[in-house]
């Protein structure tokens, strides 16, 4: 069994905190108060984390895509919990309820964090009412996200639920808000697997994979190993049985997903 990943500490900079949206648009003088207690970690693909640090830290991730899944140890199917993506923060479970959260931490590309110890975060949250009108609307969206995913699995198709995974991870993209030279790379260095998208969307390998090509024929995309070309997005769209099209449609067509 490995140990708990132990890191040497470095301190965050109110730059690299200020990076973070939940903190972006606090008064200054509160981010530097609230700089002092953060650290900066950085992880690699395939290196083990053990979820107790969950119950002990909480993150916030700069750069980088990281996958939180679960296991069946019986069948060893995996089952992606949520995809996160910079700015996002983790764990909001363990934040909210104290208890430790059974999960398999994923780095899918370098990603770099910064943590603060998680009893100082729950004590901000309720100290700082800056901090907290920032933090409630987020908890909201990663609620109503949830509510999606569990709809999704009842009421849609494979084919429904793969088309919008590919569409909310474009938007995830377009909300990078760093260089034009890096937008396209930034959270997807490694991209999706065709086994990470069947975690996401609850099938397997190979039923992805048939679907993928399916659209390759049909000119929809174009596919190589973990790469993605978009080339008609109004028909991916479609396939989602979205009613109007995505924010920023007209800027999404042939963006690669790498």
């Amino acid at each position: 069994m490995p140990n708990d990943l132990v890191h040497v500490p470095k301190k965050a900079s109110p730059v690299l905190v200020k990076q973070a949206k939940l903190f972006s648009d606090l008064p200054i003088k509160l981010l530097e108060n609230l700089q002092q207690d953060f650290q900066l970690n950085e992880w690699q693909k395939g290196e083990y984390i053990s979820a107790s640090i969950l119950t002990k830290r909480f993150f916030v991730l700069l750069d980088g895509q990281l996958e939180l899944k679960q296991s069946n140890p019986d069948t060893a199917r995996e089952a992606t919990v949520d995809m996160l993506y910079a700015g996002d923060c983790f764990d909001l479970i363990v934040l909210l309820d104290g208890q430790q959260h059974d999960v398999i931490i994923a780095p899918l590309n370098t990603v770099r964090l910064i943590s603060v110890p998680i009893e100082k975060m729950r004590h901000w949250i309720w100290t700082y009412p800056e901090l907290n009108k920032k933090f409630l609307p987020y908890l909201a969206q990663k609620m109503r996200e949830k509510e999606e995913q569990a709809t999704s699995f009842v009421l849609h198709d494979m084919t429904t639920r793969l088309s919008r995974i590919i569409l909310k991870h474009i938007n995830k993209i377009k909300s990078y808000t760093g260089t034009q030279k890096e937008e396209h790379t930034h959270h997807l260095i490694n991209g999706l697997s065709d086994e990470t998208l069947a975690r996401m969307v609850g099938s397997v390998r190979q039923v992805v994979n048939k679907q993928l090509q399916h659209w390759k024929a049909q000119g929809i995309l174009n596919k190589k190993r973990n790469q993605i070309m978009i080339n008609d997005l109004a028909a991916l769209e479609q396939e989602a049985r979205y009613t109007q099209n995505l924010p920023n449609s007209r800027t999404l067509k042939s963006l690669p997903l790498r």
